[in-house]
């Protein structure tokens, strides 16, 4: 019974020293038009390419809030075009306690 809660303490404090993101699918690079086969996904990398050739240096404030708030909503939309499942370290230690429990 000792040895039993002593392996299952060690196995916890293994799997919190060591923690690794969990991707479904491997990480691409946005900037790689060749690669989407989507055509909004196209269109979203075009316009990013767009916004990162201009020059913003004759833009106002809020011009260039504007195309910040545009960046980030292109980029919300491409991270939910790739999708993908991804565990926070506080998931996998629920997820490890149950299964301790468990077992």
């Amino acid at each position: 019974m000792r040895v039993k809660k002593i392996l299952q303490a060690a196995t916890f404090l293994l799997f919190i020293a060591v923690s690794l993101p969990v991707s479904a699918s491997e990480t691409e690079p946005v900037s790689s038009p060749a690669k989407t086969e989507n055509p909004r996904a196209q269109q979203l990398i075009q316009r990013l390419e767009e916004i990162k050739g201009m020059d913003k240096s004759e833009l106002t404030r809020t011009e260039k809030k504007e195309l910040r708030k545009e960046v980030k909503g292109i980029r919300k939309e491409m991270k939910a075009i790739k999708g993908g499942v991804y565990l926070s370290v506080g998931a996998i230690v629920i997820i490890v306690l149950l299964l301790l429990l468990l077992l």
